[in-house]
């Protein structure tokens, strides 16, 4: 095996760790920080998690070690997509249990939670681990989506589970995985199986944040990651002065990622679905803003530009909502067939129009028809359209086209308008982890091991005060309970922990919302550069606009 030399400098970096988790395991305590209730519809989270619903958050600090003194083997999963620094909360949960007891085991399933249910694992040793440290990826044992949410399946763990003698469970995952680890820690305490389950933050999404968490993990390289990238496009923009780029970036549910990147490279545009969403913005108004920058810039005889588009803005377009809706409807059941069937796209379009309402039509009529064909490409596994498919860096860009065609038709536009297109997703979800993640997960790794050795279960793995030198940041846990709400999936009811969208009134929006004018008009680009990992600590520990912002 090759390496290469940043990857060989990598493995001799010495995470950061809290300085509770500094001071040596026989030095930690715990303390209460009283009951805890979930963030809605308590009556019936609580019903549903009878053993596990308002237990006490937990913060550890200096004083003697009261946890029973027990040989712990544990079991790790990485679950759903890949984000950087999941390496090091094996790491660290690796070399805690190792410093607690020698004679600790660490199994690695396989594949995410199938490797659970299939009995797929590794037992990791230092030879091994120490492959992995300070590294991208989730290479290290594989990550997969399937879903532990039946009794059958939590059977079958607790099986696998007493035929190994493991006595936790850690699940690295999102707000999805992390529900899960919920049900399944209430599982394993209602049968008394003896196994604990711990949850970890991930997600670059951003999404799966709250007075808690204060950062998911993979966040802060990813960001950064595509913030090099948007940067260096900015630079060719301004050198070239010919080209608008419209830039999709990864966010299916909330606008984070879209709007952190705009922090830290001030773009001319970037969109904000959630404020799309409040103030009921349509196709047609969204051009019309982005052309209004577009058109303000070539007065100044800039032809050029960057638009950050987040993934999943058409979910936030009221009418684009109810298009897609209405679509769903329209090939529910055998009608996807029927459709498929007809030989021609005009065929096909006329069974669109008279299936369509006529404001819906109205809607999908001004789409181009590459996105018209694109919500009829596969549907998902629950015969809806897969939005994330939709590439609407080039619809919203064809859109402003036309409106500003209309513009110079009208003798109120004179300038030149070339597009091109860029979407930044995989590159940043297996990036070598920035300091931050690769400090912040090997600590979010470290600290599961604490909870485990206090016989926590249904816990969370928070590490906070996180815009502070990593020496003062906050180690505990949190009842994974806390988190979640009552949602309605797929026509029942269903706990689940609540996505966390931009907060309109939170500090990061608002000093974007009080910057975006001059930005579109002017050329006032930020280029980042790419992720420092040595050298001050300044510019190696650097936090997140975002997370600078609201801890400011």
């Amino acid at each position: 095996m090759k390496f290469s030399p940043l990857q060989l400098a990598r493995y001799q970096y010495n995470p950061k760790l809290p300085g509770i988790l500094r001071n040596g395991i026989s030095e930690i305590c715990v303390t209460s920080g009283g009951p805890t209730t979930s963030v809605a519809d308590q009556e019936k989270i609580a019903a549903l998690f009878p053993n596990t619903y308002g237990k006490n958050e937990i913060i550890f600090q200096k004083g003697q070690n009261t946890a029973p003194a027990k040989k712990q083997v544990v079991g790790v999963i990485l679950s759903g997509g890949q984000a950087p620094g999941g390496h090091n909360v094996v790491c660290g949960l690796y070399d805690a249990l190792k410093a607690t007891n020698p004679e600790n085991e660490l199994y690695g399933f396989k594949g995410g939670p199938s490797g659970l249910i299939e009995d797929s694992y590794i037992v990791f040793d230092d030879e091994y681990i120490n492959l992995f440290r300070n590294t991208g990826g989730f290479d290290i044992i594989g990550s997969g989506r399937t879903k532990l949410e039946t009794k059958e399946q939590f059977a079958i763990v607790a099986e696998v589970c007493k035929k190994h003698g493991i006595t936790a469970i850690v699940i690295i995952g999102g707000d999805d995985s992390n529900t899960n680890a919920g049900v399944l820690a209430e599982y394993m305490a209602a049968n008394n199986t003896g196994v604990q389950v711990i949850g970890c933050p991930k997600t670059i999404d951003g999404d799966l944040k709250n007075e808690d968490i204060e950062c998911s993990f993979g966040f802060d390289t990813a960001t950064k990651t595509y913030s090099e990238i948007i940067g260096n496009i900015q630079r060719d923009a301004n050198s070239a002065k010919k080209y608008w780029h419209f830039v999709k970036v990864m966010g299916r549910s909330a606008s984070h990622v879209a709007l952190e990147c705009a922090l830290q490279t001030q773009p001319n545009i970037c969109l904000v679905g959630e404020e799309v969403a409040a103030k009921k913005m349509s196709l047609a108004q969204i051009a019309d803003y982005i052309a209004d920058s577009v058109a303000a810039r070539a007065e100044r005889g800039w032809n050029f530009g960057v638009a950050i588009i987040p993934e999943g803005i058409v979910e936030f377009v009221p009418e684009f909502s109810v298009l897609i809706k209405e679509i769903n409807e329209l090939l529910a059941g055998e009608k996807t067939a029927q459709f498929n069937a007809l030989p021609s796209w005009t065929e096909k379009y006329a069974f669109i129009e008279a299936g369509l309402t006529k404001e819906s039509m109205a809607v999908f009529a001004i789409l181009p028809q590459s996105i018209q064909q694109q919500l009829f490409l596969e549907r998902d596994p629950h015969g809806n359209v897969q939005v994330s498919l939709i590439e609407s860096e080039k619809l919203f860009s064809e859109l402003v086209k036309n409106n500003l065609a209309a513009r110079k038709a009208a003798g109120t536009y004179n300038g030149k308008f070339s597009a091109l297109h860029h979407f930044l997703g995989y590159e940043g979800r297996c990036a070598f982890p920035s300091n931050f993640d690769a400090d912040y997960c090997y600590s979010l790794g470290y600290n599961a091991c604490m909870l485990i050795q206090y016989g926590c279960n249904g816990y969370l793995s928070k590490v906070s005060n996180l815009s502070k030198p990593a020496e003062e940041w906050v180690a505990g846990g949190m009842p994974i309970t806390k988190m979640m709400n009552i949602e309605r999936r797929n026509g029942e009811d269903k706990p689940v922990i609540r996505k966390a969208l931009v907060e309109l009134d939170g500090a990061p929006f608002k000093y974007f919302a009080e910057h975006r004018a001059e930005w579109a008009l002017e050329t006032c680009f930020v280029y980042p550069g790419a992720i420092q990992y040595f050298g001050p600590s300044e510019v190696c520990d650097l936090t997140t606009r975002t997370l600078a912002l609201e801890k400011a």
